[in-house]
């Protein structure tokens, strides 16, 4: 897949104007006013901390969790989990599943080395893939022109809000400038969370450019697709995250401020460790990744769902790691949430395997993909499956019912009132059957030679 310049296919109040009522008289009683609608019940920071355990504290959710989390935003388990600040893949294996899920230390080392290289020297050779991708024909910014902000503050609402600032004062002095991991906030599900992009340029026009370094390599101007797509579904939630941001700089300055849709992607250079970079269009994923967290239902209401002692607490031991409670509680906890699971999660999200485990016990079609659940309607089990495509409807597993192979199907229903996709699984069973039945086996050939 070419990179350069790509378009991937695949993160009011009215005033009420009704006359006001008359103010009663002195003689007539004044009538007790009715209480108001009982609320619906609302679940604060208190509950989800009860739900992580007394003294643990709240895992940070990362771009790459959040665009996972985005693509499957009917998962109410992984909703309440992330929001909740629960770490995943300890409780995946307290429960006896772990997951062989995210990167390896030599990834990280290497990926961290080729970043720091990127932004060497103040991030010099970073500006020129910027000034050189993103903005041709105009001046190259000089090194000494370059703002860098210092970003430092106290935990992550410290660094967004100082963030924030550092984005404002750079877009009203019109010129360049560099910052260096700036930390974004954003809103998911009810629940706040932080993101924290390698970088973020301002230039001069007042626009912003996300930027996004990855150690996996661009060999002619080419890179995986799949990493490509999963850096730019990673590079929308920053671009979703600046947005807010961005609104409230061009209030305060008075200037146009605008979050660009094509970010740049910062790769090795063919099998060197020198860098280059690519301009990829994230419209697609932006526009994916801000419907789909806002199907996300809040975490308070699925927490108010839960039964009321529910809890993940995994009972560390004195060492941190080795949880003493008893897997049989961590698995009701779990259960208590629904899962939407799907064969895409076994490549983002730590407790994958137990819920395909669970999903292949229960003999739910969600195990066969998504595609397959689409396709089979109102079928939920691969017994219903299974079931719909017999000609006469008889359970498989009994078997004095039902025709052989040879015998003759009886007559269908009416195609009006027959679920279509029963009968497409009844025609493709048919032709199976057929197929089978009218197989020739081919003679054993004993007059060609051997091997020798």
């Amino acid at each position: 897949m070419s990179v350069p310049d790509a378009r991937l296919p695949r993160v009011n109040v009215f005033r009420d104007s009704r006359p006001a009522p008359a103010a009663p008289s002195a003689e007539s009683p004044t009538a007790a006013p009715s209480p108001p609608p009982e609320a619906a019940p609302r679940v604060g920071r208190a509950r989800l901390a009860e739900l992580r355990g007394p003294g643990v504290h709240p895992r940070p959710l990362d771009a790459r969790a959040l665009a996972a989390l985005a693509a499957n935003p009917g998962c109410h388990r992984r909703a309440l989990l992330d929001g909740a600040g629960i770490d995943k893949g300890a409780l995946a294996r307290a429960l006896g599943s772990p997951a062989a899920y995210g990167q390896s230390q030599f990834a990280l080392v290497r990926g961290n080395a080729f970043e720091a290289r990127v932004k060497a020297d103040g991030g010099t050779e970073l500006l020129r893939l910027v000034h050189e991708r993103l903005a041709p024909g105009t001046p190259a910014p000089a090194p000494e022109e370059v703002a860098t902000p210092d970003l430092s503050a106290a935990g992550p609402a410290g660094r967004a809000a100082r963030t924030a600032l550092a984005l404002r004062d750079a877009t009203a002095a019109g010129a360049w400038a560099l910052l260096d991991h700036p930390m974004l906030a954003v809103e998911v599900a009810g629940s706040p969370a932080y993101v924290e992009p390698d970088a973020v340029v301002v230039h001069p026009d007042g626009s912003w450019t996300v930027v996004e370094i990855k150690s996996f390599p661009m060999i002619d101007g080419s890179a995986d697709a799949a990493k490509v797509g999963a850096a730019a579904r990673q590079a929308a939630v920053y671009v979703l995250a600046l947005e807010p941001v961005a609104r409230h700089a061009g209030a305060r300055t008075g200037r146009t401020v605008h979050v660009r849709d094509r970010v740049l992607l910062v790769c090795p250079k063919d099998f060197s460790n020198l860098p280059t970079a690519a301009a990829v269009d994230v419209r697609k994923q932006l526009a994916t990744t801000r419907r789909q967290l806002a199907r996300l239902t809040r975490v308070e209401e699925i927490a108010a769902a839960l039964p009321a002692r529910t809890t993940f607490d995994l009972r560390l031991a004195d060492d941190g790691k080795t949880a003493t409670r008893p897997p049989e509680e961590l698995t009701e906890a779990v259960e208590a949430v629904g899962a939407a699971y799907a064969p895409e999660c076994l490549a983002a999200c730590e407790l994958a395997f137990h819920c395909r485990t669970r999903a292949r016990q229960d003999g739910a079609v969600e195990a066969l993909g998504r595609g397959v659940r689409g396709e089979l309607g109102g079928l939920r089990t691969i017994g219903e499956v299974l079931t719909a495509a017999r000609p006469d409807g008889a359970d498989p597993a009994d078997p004095g019912e039902g025709e052989g192979p040879g015998e003759e199907a009886p007559a269908e229903e009416d195609p009006a009132e027959e679920d279509p996709a029963g009968a497409a699984l009844r025609r493709a069973a048919a032709l199976r059957a057929e197929a089978l039945a009218c197989a020739a086996v081919p003679a054993p050939r004993t007059k060609e030679p051997g091997c020798h």
